[in-house]
């Protein structure tokens, strides 16, 4: 089976959501590097047409949720 795009960008945007709030914990992050900033790095650029602010909103709501309860 193999994933579509929408599948690929959710899996690398909840990863980079992830790394980013552990690196926030730890106080690594380069000054002024927003969440956004480090998961437009992250994504692929053969993913980026189908990126929207939108769905990473959506992902980075569901992964704070899910970690806090």
């Amino acid at each position: 089976m193999t994933l579509t795009t929408k599948e690929k960008l959710v899996a690398v945007i909840s990863n980079g959501v992830a790394v980013f709030s552990l690196l926030q914990e730890r106080d690594s992050l380069p000054e002024n590097t927003s969440m956004y900033d480090f998961v437009l790095k992250a994504i692929p650029e053969d993913l980026k047409s189908e990126l929207s602010v939108e769905l990473i909103d959506e992902i980075f709501q569901y992964v704070s949720s899910a970690h806090s309860s």
